[in-house]
């Protein structure tokens, strides 16, 4: 597993499957950012989920490139990008698709917070 305060870029299904393993056997909160190179949107939001990252340590944040890993992205229904995905313990518990800033820091206070309640 990366260090903590990162997020974690997935560029093999192998890759994937391990971090996301790792990541569910943590029970921590899992934000994964479904992106594409080509995508406008994806940029502008990278800088926002880095420093996010940085500040949460308490969640694990995953980064899927759709156009590297196709089939992943099909498994998991992703139509449009940025699609972030919030998983606990491997259950699907939020989503939030486009570069929305501020839901997607509402979401992550939100589902980091019940985490650290349980």
């Amino acid at each position: 597993m990366a260090e903590e305060g990162q997020v974690i870029s997935c560029h093999t299904v192998d890759s994937w499957n391990e971090q996301l393993q790792l990541a569910n056997a943590s029970k921590k909160l899992v934000v994964v950012d479904f992106t594409a190179s080509w995508c406008g949107p994806c940029r502008f939001i990278t800088p926002v989920l880095v420093e996010l990252a940085k500040k949460m340590t308490q969640v694990i944040f995953l980064k899927v490139d759709v156009d590297e890993l196709k089939t992943v992205a099909q498994d998991w229904a992703i139509e449009a990008m940025p699609t972030f995905i919030f998983l606990k313990e491997g259950t699907i518990v939020d989503k939030v698709v486009g570069a929305r800033k501020d839901e997607l820091q509402q979401k992550i206070a939100l589902h980091s917070n019940t985490v650290q309640q349980a």
